[in-house]
This record gives structure tokens, sequence and C-alpha cells, in this order.
């Protein structure tokens, strides 16, 4: 079994330390049975997907009026704003110093001292993506009530439909917006799909759909969600994504990339290039549907050849990035170099993004374009295994006999038998077995 310990993100003002005695009875007006009944929330119900067209292709309904709320404008980053007035963050993320580094990628640099404080060291596991629930640790049906924004759902016609008090149905386990109390930028929030369900941090088909949704309804390329598993520095295991405004452009989104190939539903799947962490880009489709179902097909076959990963959601919505990763497996193996460790840098799908978020001041002031390529390096996987995990997750999708095109030649992707072999010699980022695993445990 591969550990790590390091201080987890408080998401929330509830969250509390494992160790903590928890006091009897609730009385901070959570998700729980004890509290949700005649709870009420903002709902927000973004356009239908119809059906149209041959073979009964799912598009987006075009708004023919106004939206009854300015969904970025008016709804998160307002009611964000709100909750920034009433005192509910742990800091100011606004006076966080930002900087765009110097040189040909444009990473971004944040010094960020008030987001690990006052926390003590935490075990995590990190040789397993797929986790059971569990609802003795903490999970978004503890958090406050005020740390809520609204319901977010896909509606049932198309227009858009906004109800300013509706309650939360616990029989049909609504899908929330929430606050990070822990901000990493301007609007940083929580999607929580189906919250009462309490589902574990794991991608499937319905899910990755509402996010995209969130991404469109947006309309705002600097507005992006972002996934992490676990052993992708997910710290919760309740699923969720994360999502901020930051109006300046991703070194990961500038990055030049190559088509690999193109599925039956016209999504276009390329490998970006040049960049310190081996990732895919997924884009175009016949519609949503066909990108949001082509990603969840990856990445439900990362989930079960257990392979961390982390995903962005860029473009409103019309770019898929997929950053299979392999930084804490390394950690725990004590093969991360101690130059980065001593960062306390944890490289998950915003730093991987190239939005360095830094907790110590020199890291900041010696900021440079070869320590961001230096750490997000550590988390990348070789070439070696990188083309092995594309190898599964092309047959995930049905895409192992399609033509892809390198460099202006066209070759037969390999068929694989689907299995990974375990070789002694293991490559970062491959499945971990009873073989692999062993107790290690590091202090972060």
């Amino acid at each position: 079994m591969l550990k790590i310990k390091r201080v987890p993100t408080v998401v929330s003002n509830y969250q509390k330390d494992e160790a903590a005695d928890e006091s009897v009875g609730c009385g901070r007006n959570c998700l729980g049975a004890c509290c949700i009944n005649g709870a009420r929330l903002p709902l927000y119900a973004c356009k239908k997907l119809d059906k149209s067209g041959a073979g009964e292709k799912l598009v987006i309904s075009h708004e023919t009026k106004e939206p009854p709320v300015a969904f970025l404008e008016s709804l998160v980053l307002g009611e964000w704003e709100d909750r920034f007035q009433r005192g509910l963050f742990r800091y100011d993320v606004t006076a966080c110093e930002t900087k765009v580094i110097p040189g040909k990628y444009g990473f971004i640099a944040q010094l960020n001292e008030g987001r690990h404080l006052k926390k003590r060291p935490t075990e995590f596991r990190v040789d397993k993506v797929l986790q059971s629930f569990d609802g003795n640790k903490f999970n978004f049906t503890k958090v406050g009530q005020e740390e809520l924004l609204f319901q977010f759902e896909a509606g049932e016609d198309g227009e858009v439909q906004f109800f300013p008090c509706m309650p939360l149905d616990a029989e049909n386990s609504p899908s929330v917006v929430a606050i990070n109390v822990s901000p990493i930028e301007y609007g940083h929030v929580l999607l929580i799909p189906r919250v009462l369900d309490c589902l574990p941090q794991r991608i499937d088909h319905k899910s990755l759909l509402l996010a995209l949704h969130m991404a469109a309804e947006a309309a705002n390329p600097y507005f992006r969600l972002g996934y992490n598993s676990l052993g992708a520095f997910a710290t919760i295991n309740h699923l969720h994504f994360q999502a901020y405004y930051l109006a300046m452009p991703f070194p990961l989104e500038k990055a030049p990339s190559k088509k690999m190939v193109t599925t039956v539903g016209c999504v276009k799947i390329s490998e970006v290039l040049n960049y310190p962490v081996r990732s895919l880009l997924f884009e175009g489709g016949n519609s949503m549907q066909d990108l949001s179902d082509t990603v969840s097909d990856a990445c439900v076959s990362l989930q079960n050849n257990n392979i961390p990963f982390n995903i962005l959601i860029s473009d409103s919505g019309r770019q898929i990035f997929v950053m299979p990763q392999c930084y804490a497996e390394k950690q725990a193996l004590g093969e991360v170099s101690p130059e980065v460790l001593e960062t306390q840098v944890n490289p998950a799908v915003w730093e991987i993004s190239g939005h360095m978020v830094l907790k110590r001041k020199e890291d900041y002031e010696g900021a440079s374009e070869e320590n961001a390529w230096r750490l997000l390096a550590e988390a990348s996987l070789s070439e070696e295994r990188f083309k092995e995990v594309n190898d599964l997750i092309f047959e995930a999708i049905g895409c192992n006999n399609q033509e892809k095109e390198v460099e202006g030649t066209t070759v037969l992707q390999q068929n694989l038998s689907g299995s990974v072999s375990q070789k002694s010699n293991r490559t970062h980022g491959g499945p971990i077995t009873n073989e692999t695993a062993s107790e290690c445990l590091v202090l972060q």
C-alpha cells in the first residue's frame, strides 16, 4: 500500500481533523437528514439537449431570448462575492500576489500562504484510484447550507429556467454549486453532482456531461472546470469538480498539439506537444454528448486500470485535456527530487495546466520557467508508459484500428490485448498490484 502525508485542503468551514471529537447533534445547518427538511436554494436549469438530425444526434438548442439571470456574472460570481462579503472564506484570495513568469510558456505564479496553514498532515492512500465512499470521513453532506450557492441541472426544455428559491429535493438528489473556502482564485467553486447520492470521486458519464454544461453555460473561456482523481491529489472522496475564473490563458491551452485519431462521433484526439506533462486533448464531436461520452469512456478506462489523472475543461466546454500522472506514486517511493518536495506544491489540475499555486515566498520570488517545468515534469508519465496508456484509452473508445496522423504520415493504431504487462521494473504510472505495493509513508 502506497501512502503519502500531506496537508489536506480545507474546502469547507465544517471540515475538521478526523481525530477531532464530534459534538453530539448537528447545529450546523448541513445537508444531512437532520437539517435538509425545509432547505431552499436557487435552481438554475440550463438548456435541454434536444434530439435532431440523422441518427438522433444530440445538439444544444440555441437560446432565443435573454436568460432570466446572467449565469457567470450574477449567479456564480455574484453569489460567490456575497459569501466573500459575509466572511465565509479562510483568507482573502484577491490579496494574493500573482504574476506571469517570464518565458515562452507564460506560467502563472500565485503566492498563497494561507491555503495550507493551521492543518496537520493527513495520511492519504495514493495507489488506489477507485475507493468506496466513507460516510465517516468529511464529505459534502456535512457542509453548512450557507456555503451552497445554487442548484444546477439540465433543464426539461429548450430554454433556461431560473427559480430563486426552490426546495432541496432529498428524494431526487440535487447537484449543487458550493464555495471552496480555501480558494485559489476569484470565484473558486465546487460542482457536486447529485450530492445526496454520496458518489465517490470517480468519473461517470452523467456527471462529466453536467460539468460540460456548466462550462458551456458560463460562456467564457476564462471560466474553467477541473477534476482530480484519487491518487492525483483529490483529498475528498466525494464526487466533485472545481471551477474558477482567471482572465488569462493557461500554458496548457496554448501548447501545440498533434492529431492522433478522430472517433466515429467526430471527436478529435490529439497529443499535447512540448509540454512538461504528457497529455491528451479532446475536442470537436457531432455534439456535446459525443465529446463528453468519449472523454468519459477514456477516464473510466484510466480508473479501471488504476491510473491517476486530472481533467481540465476549457474553452467553454469545447476542449477537454486529460492528464494521466504519477507524482504521488513517485513521492511515496522517494523518487521525487528533494528540491521539488521542499516547495510543498502538489501538481493537481491547476498546477499542471500552468497555474502554479506556491506556498512559500522564496519560491514565488524565485519563480522561473525552468523551475515550473522541473516540478511539473515530475508528474509526467514516461514516453513509453504514455503510449501504453493511450492504447488503453483508444481501445476503450473503440479507436484501435482507426488511422493516426503522425508527422505527415498515416499509420494504423496497433491493437492491444487490453491488459498491461506487469513487469518487475515497473514504469511509473502503471497499475499498482500486490507485486508492487508496499508500505511507504512520506511526510510532505
